[in-house]
């Protein structure tokens, strides 16, 4: 099994935490690899509260793109075969922005909803600072603060790869 959804959504609006309490549930069962997009090359890496920090604590593999480096970071040795295979070596992906990947899409709002998100996503992770009568009938809301609820909906409509 090969799995792979993508979380979308404003700057501040969770994204990061969702995607870290999912790697940190699935981790003992899967492998779990994140791919952050940095479209503004700014990321800085092994500095604790940094987005790629947290991630690669919860156990997972994490691929950090940008336009100008593509960076990697494993918990596991890699001998030239292991990195030859490597961009192969996942059970699920889950995938922060790069909103033009074709993936099943979780738009994540706190606080607001920025609507332009509606024709990228599937699904939406709110929590209840948000009128659920904001979003449109063909997107499944799903409990922000629910990750259980969320790998649900992520392992039935995640596409298979």
């Amino acid at each position: 099994m090969k799995i792979a959804v993508a979380f979308t959504g404003p700057s501040n609006s969770g994204k990061t935490t969702v995607i870290e309490k999912i790697a940190k549930k699935l981790i003992d069962r899967y492998k779990v690899l994140i791919v952050k997009n940095d479209p503004k090359d700014k990321a800085k890496f092994d500095i604790e509260g940094k987005d790629s920090f947290k991630f690669f604590q919860t156990g997972a593999e994490v691929v950090v793109t940008s336009p100008t480096r593509t960076t990697y970071f494993s918990h596991r040795k890699k001998d030239i075969e292991d990195i030859i295979k490597m961009v192969d070596d996942f059970e699920i992906m889950l995938v922060e922005g790069l909103k033009t990947l074709p993936l099943p899409r979780i738009g994540v709002f706190r606080n607001s909803i920025d609507k332009s998100y509606f024709d990228y996503i599937e699904a939406a992770a709110i929590d209840k600072s948000i009128n659920k009568d904001e979003i449109p009938k063909n997107i499944d809301i799903l409990d922000l603060n629910n990750i259980e609820e969320i790998i649900e909906w992520i392992f039935k409509n995640a596409k298979r790869i």
